[in-house]
């Protein structure tokens, strides 16, 4: 199953404007700001989805029963570009186990490769897991850090949450993840340029966030 949000119109695709226009890009907190903005539309999106549970609440006036999240997912982004995006999620799920993948792309002539070299991993088995990365390019990012993640344990569900995402990123994704999962994200672009950049896209989410990195 694959979510995609720009298939209703809302607030959110002002947002996803701001991000790829050029000139406003180039405020890199409102940058920052927009995809944390829409990490909070998809964590309400994703929540939606999630297991609840009723309890009696007690107010100053009376009683009445509320639905309640029966547990707090896990979150894990991969790192740096993932932060802004995570931190939307953060602030719903704010009693929620967090893990980080640190994660960088290394081109050769030949081909892209996704490098990790950094993993600090909370209690997945038996839990919600819900996989916060901005951009799925080539989905190797995503599948490379389930491949360590799965080491841990098996989740109950995996969720998988992109800002945008190209088709070829879309396809790994559904070939290689062998366990229940569903795809969220905010948008679905053409593809992907010779560089392995998603087109239109925005340009490197990382580097407008935090600066180009040498």
């Amino acid at each position: 199953m694959v979510f995609r949000l720009n298939e209703t119109s809302s607030i959110a695709d002002n947002f996803l404007y701001e991000l790829r226009d050029v000139s406003i890009q180039r405020d890199r907190m409102r940058f920052r700001k927009n995809i944390e903005r829409l990490g909070e539309i998809m964590a309400y999106e994703v929540s939606r989805k999630l297991p609840y549970e009723s309890q009696v609440m007690q107010t100053p006036l009376g009683s009445l029963k509320v639905s309640l999240l029966k547990e707090q997912p896990v979150l894990v982004t991969v790192m740096r570009a993932g932060l802004p995006f995570f931190q939307g999620f953060l602030n719903f799920f704010d009693h929620a186990d967090c893990s980080f993948i640190g994660a960088y792309r290394q081109e050769t002539a030949e081909k892209l490769t996704i490098k990790l070299k950094y993993a600090a991993t909370s209690e997945i088995a038996g839990k919600i897991l819900i996989l916060i990365d901005p951009m799925l390019a080539t989905g190797r990012s995503v599948v490379d850090s389930l491949d360590v993640l799965l080491k841990k344990g098996l989740p109950n569900h995996l969720h998988v949450v992109s800002m945008i995402a190209a088709p070829e990123g879309l396809d790994l994704l559904q070939q290689k993840i062998s366990i229940p999962f569903t795809l969220w994200t905010c948008a679905v672009d053409e593809k992907l340029d010779e560089n392995y950049f998603i087109v239109p896209g925005l340009g490197d989410a990382g580097d407008l966030s935090y600066g180009v990195k040498i």
